[in-house]
């Protein structure tokens, strides 16, 4: 997510919890532009692969595909959302926009498929959402329409054949329902089951300031389902961006300070938040399934991992196993082998517990003769049942009436 710009409606309430108290690096002022290209060894990445035929979802606010810097790489989707912005408009596509830049500058020759899903910051109808929100209400229509998004871009993406899913976005600034949503939980299998793989950002509330608004730490879906890689921040200095969320469920990191992409005027903007790193992980990705469309999203995931420039104690909270190197990672998805499901033998002991107390016992055989006489005497029990029913529905005769006469005298 960048901070400021655009959030995820999936939720009712978001839940509070105390921030996890750690030590922020601070971020450089200034960082040189396309730090981030450098610190994840894109040029070096970019020379083995480019993104050819491979198609990214972004589900966001909206990407403005006019925009030069994207020449023809953007196909617009449905506007899963609504609410009344349009194309053109300031608050329609700010987020989204820098997000498809972000992607495509990493993985050039990538498609973008552009699925709205969230509202921006100054969209009126998130305005109008957060006051029915916090009036404690019943949620609007539009409100209702908001909180299902998500999955149906999800499945959306899915269907129309995108192999990666960019999510940055997060419940954990603001939502319209739970935190944990069913029909997102079951569009994020269904997208796996597909081979589809799918990034989230981590979320912009790890500030350990106690007067930063957006330090809640909390648990921020679609980052938390699992199958999901999660997406920290890095900073320009190497440690984690001081706003970048700290979860158990952060896999990677990639730069989230000072990113400079496209916006929705036509330009080009400076950013910070969990939002960039996502998307510059998602063009890694693509750059790996052009070299090896084969990939399956648990081996895309294990690459990305194995690759990632480790912090010094290895796995941490903070940046989850590190860096993403976007040039190792591509090289090893070239030689990575096809992934073979298959039922392993079980080559453990004999038996689970201790084993049978007592030596086997054996039964003599039956003997058969008993039941070929059960036998016949059921059957010959059943033929007289069915004579006895046939005799019950046989019609009785009926009784002869005689009737007298008058006669003379009466």
């Amino acid at each position: 997510m960048i901070r400021g710009l655009a959030t995820l409606v999936i939720g009712l309430v978001v839940a509070t919890a105390a921030p996890v108290v750690i030590t922020a690096t601070p971020a450089m002022a200034e960082a040189p532009r396309g730090w981030e290209q450098t610190v994840m060894r894109v040029p070096a990445a970019q020379r083995l692969g480019q993104g050819k035929g491979v198609t990214v979802a972004v589900l966001d606010s909206g990407v403005m595909r006019n925009h030069p810097e994207f020449r023809g790489r953007v196909t617009t989707g449905p506007d899963f959302i609504g609410g009344g912005a349009r194309p053109g408009q300031s608050y329609w596509g700010e987020h989204g926009t820098a997000m498809a830049s972000s992607v495509l500058r990493v993985a050039p020759q990538a498609k973008v498929l552009d699925v709205r899903v969230l509202w921006d910051k100054e969209d009126p109808a998130r305005k109008r959402a957060e006051r029915a929100a916090e009036s404690g209400g019943r949620a609007d229509e539009q409100s209702r329409k908001a909180a299902t998004a998500l999955a149906k871009g999800i499945r959306y993406a899915t269907d129309k054949g995108a192999q990666v899913i960019s999510m940055s976005l997060g419940s954990d600034e603001w939502g319209l329902g739970s935190d944990y949503d069913e029909l997102t939980a079951a569009a994020v299998d269904y997208a796996l089951g597909k081979g589809v793989v799918l990034l989230a950002s981590a979320g912009n509330g790890g500030s350990t300031d106690p007067l930063e608004v957006d330090a809640n730490n909390v648990v921020s879906y679609p980052a938390a389902y699992p199958g999901v890689i999660a997406v920290a921040a890095m900073g320009p200095d190497g440690g984690r961006a001081s706003f970048s969320q700290v979860h158990t469920y952060n896999q990677i990191a990639a730069p989230g300070v000072d990113i400079y992409a496209a916006d929705n005027g036509g330009g080009h903007r400076m950013g910070d938040g969990t939002s960039p790193a996502c998307a510059l992980a998602a063009g890694t990705v693509a750059l790996m399934l052009s070299r090896n469309p084969d990939l399956t999203p648990r081996q895309v995931r294990d690459i990305l991992v194995k690759t990632a420039r480790k912090p010094p104690s290895g796995y941490t909270v903070f940046l989850g196993f590190g860096l993403v190197d976007a040039a190792a990672a591509v090289r090893a998805a070239g030689s990575a082998k096809d992934s073979e499901i298959a039922a392993a033998p079980y080559k453990g002991e004999k038996y689970f517990g201790d084993g049978p107390v007592a030596a086997p016992t054996t039964n003599p055989p039956m003997d058969m003769s008993y039941v070929a006489i059960g036998g016949v005497g059921v059957g010959v029990g059943l033929l007289f049942l069915l004579v006895a029913a046939l005799l019950m529905r046989r019609p009785r005769a009926r009784p002869v009436h005689h009737t007298r006469m008058p006669g003379p005298g009466f």
